[in-house]
């Protein structure tokens, strides 16, 4: 039988440091990856598989869906030289990244991201 947890606070033992429970719902990345330039993924919370779709081309599905496709993706892409990625599209069960490099081409990189946003 699952049990529940109902607290307004989390605070620590000393109850120095609190903090509501809507800023632990709504200020934390509700997913996360760290890829390989053929969107293999090395690590990962909340994405259930990455896909290669061509050159500097990427898609992340999501292991629990967002509410909507109003979500925030940032990330940070390359090895050792300086690339772009940028968010193409969002659904609610997945999104799609190109990376590019300065002069703006696309390219294959190491890729990683953060999404923020409400699940479903």
């Amino acid at each position: 039988m699952a049990s529940i947890l109902r607290v307004n606070t989390l605070t620590d033992a000393s109850s120095n440091n609190s903090v509501p429970m809507a800023t632990v719902n709504q200020g934390t990345a509700k997913a996360w990856y760290l890829a390989s330039n053929s969107a293999s993924l090395t690590d990962s919370f909340n994405i259930s598989s990455g896909s290669d779709g061509g050159t500097g081309n990427y898609t992340y599905n999501y292991s629990n869906a967002f509410s909507n496709a109003n979500y925030s993706v940032s990330g940070v892409c390359g090895e050792g030289s300086i690339f772009i990625m940028f968010n193409s599209s969002r659904a609610t069960g997945s999104s799609n990244n190109k990376v590019g490099n300065t002069s703006g081409s696309v390219t294959d990189a190491q890729n990683t991201g953060q999404i923020n946003g409400d699940l479903a």
